[in-house]
């Protein structure tokens, strides 16, 4: 989800910025080539999940009978065509070969090709999301003692630039 999240903001910047210039047809080709290594194409898959999950979460949430699953068949069909307006890949991907070739030379995406071509490319591109997450997981673990540290230097602060929001409020003098 957090590569999906950063590939969109990488994305939308690049729209936004209006500095995409034309790239030659081998450009955009070894863009594809690398995009088709990432399996780019398949970063919008969490998202599809979560939503039909939130689906079948309401449906059960209704207790809705078992008869009546063909209604949660139609409404999660009916979320696939709204995300893939969204983020399905025939839309994304012309978006992300600008990215790329915004970003990337030829040559370099040729060279990312290769390497990713390669056993380790192989390896990096199946272990990085495993990596990703259970690296965002180790932070968020060690983050979490200094929670309350940061959250009472937050409270001091404020306790010393306002010295009356830590007070409660002096009853009304008739």
């Amino acid at each position: 989800m957090t590569r999906l999240r950063a590939l969109c903001a990488a994305v939308a910047l690049v729209c936004a910025s209006g500095q995409v210039l034309a790239a030659t047809p081998a450009h955009n080709a070894a863009a594809e080539k690398f995009l088709t290594l990432a399996n780019a194409d398949k970063l919008g898959t969490p998202v599809y999940m979560q939503v039909q999950q939130m689906f079948a979460q309401r449906f059960e949430q209704t207790k809705a009978p078992a008869s009546k699953k063909g209604v949660l068949d139609s409404y999660q069909a009916k979320a696939n065509a709204a995300l893939d307006n969204a983020i399905g890949w025939k839309k994304l991907k012309p978006q992300m070969v600008n990215l790329y070739t915004a970003t990337f030379t030829e040559a370099e995406l040729n060279d990312l090709v290769k390497f990713y071509e390669s056993p380790l490319g192989k390896k990096v591109l199946r272990e990085m999301p495993r990596v990703t997450q259970q690296s965002a997981q180790l932070t968020q673990q060690s983050l979490e003692p200094a929670v309350p540290v940061v959250n009472k230097l937050l409270d001091d602060m404020t306790k010393e630039l306002d010295p009356s929001a830590g007070k409660a409020a002096a009853p009304a003098k008739k």
